[in-house]
């Protein structure tokens, strides 16, 4: 782990250098690549920087109690000085840990919410607007923009289903988690005996998708030239100027002969090519996102909920985590960070038994 720390240091140092350099703040593509870079080691090596002083401090501590000419007073001070150190040594190990982990590239994308009202009739859509509340407080509360992109309301003032994009630092990181069923239990409005309702809503979180390029390589694409064609098959060009690209991975055929240019006609077929290619690979993206989607929610019944809000009990459990709060009030306006800290830690303490670490 030190050697890895080592060499983290060494690039964060080097980019910190090209950051400052005129040259490179001129090219500013490559500029932004190297600060964000810079800014995704920031964290790790100002936690390594904080262990190393603590090394330095444990060896100084260590040597005036090795040191048979102190006096009582500065042994009795190293002494405390050393145990303070060990100890936080221990945390910042476990810290550096954490932070060497793998990351989740999707931590850093903006965030498509999807909240649909499950069973439980015009009750989950009043409890999908309630969530839709909750998440949007939240958003605030971390300056981050929302929009509906899609929302469908039912007839008591609840949602059916609604769409929202969040977008701000880390708002798939942390939301993430939120993707599953939620279960309320409550008294509705309409329930004149008081009987105690269950009803459900599901959650889904998903990365937003980024623009995908499409690169094309060479050996990837079979080019044929033949002369063009009119109705019938009348030729109409002597020249071998028509166009016809085959991709061959995929299949996928562009010909193209409007121009009297060869040239052109190549110009026009890759760039239809290009296109096509574009939107095969956002259906195959859209179609991993409906996985992800699948797996999240469900089938939208009640007994699949990750956490269930008691209105009765004041209550919030996470099925997933065992914890409970009862501040539902508190959640409800927004209040998530001290369960998301929670399924946070979890994530990270799963993930280091993964590694045996």
């Amino acid at each position: 782990m030190l050697e890895k720390l080592k060499s983290l240091e060494t690039r964060f140092n080097e980019l910190t250098e090209l950051v400052a350099d005129s040259a490179v703040i001129a090219d500013q593509p490559t500029w932004q690549k190297y600060v964000k870079a810079r800014s995704d080691l920031e964290d790790v090596v100002a936690v390594y920087l904080e262990y190393k002083a603590c090394l330095q401090n444990i060896e100084e501590a260590q040597a005036i109690l090795y040191d048979k000419a102190s006096d009582t007073e500065l042994s009795e001070m190293a002494e405390l000085e050393l145990d303070e150190q060990l100890e936080k040594k221990e945390m910042l190990e476990q810290k550096l840990k954490i932070l060497l982990l793998p990351k989740d590239p999707n931590d850093q994308k903006n965030v498509i919410l999807e909240i649909r009202a499950g069973t439980g009739g015009d009750e989950a859509g009043l409890f999908a607007a309630d969530l839709y509340k909750m998440y949007m407080r939240y958003a605030e509360r971390y300056n981050w923009r929302t929009e509906i992109m899609d929302a469908s309301y039912g007839d008591v003032g609840g949602i059916k289903e609604i769409t929202v994009l969040i977008e701000g630092r880390g708002a798939y990181s942390r939301l993430k988690y939120e993707g599953g069923v939620h279960r309320v239990q409550r008294v509705p409005e309409t329930e004149s005996s008081g009987r105690i309702h269950t009803s459900a809503a599901t959650v889904a979180v998903l990365p937003e998708a980024e623009e995908v390029e499409v690169d094309i390589a060479p050996n990837d694409i079979r080019i044929d030239v033949f002369c063009a064609s009119g109705p019938g098959g009348q030729c109409v060009n002597t020249t071998q100027s028509a166009v016809r690209i085959t991709h061959l991975p995929t299949g996928l055929v562009v010909s193209i002969q409007d121009e009297k240019s060869q040239h052109k006609n190549k110009d026009k077929a890759m760039r239809v090519l290009r296109s096509r290619l574009l939107e095969k690979m956002q259906e195959e993206q859209a179609g991993d996102m409906a996985g992800m989607r699948r797996s999240m929610v469900g089938s939208g019944d009640r007994s699949e909920r990750i956490r269930t809000y008691n209105f009765p009990q004041g209550r919030v459990t996470d099925h997933r985590i065992g914890l409970t709060l009862h501040k539902l009030e508190w959640v409800l306006l927004g209040e998530l960070d001290e369960i998301i800290d929670a399924l946070i830690a979890d994530d990270q303490a799963q993930r280091l038994r993964a590694d045996g670490i």
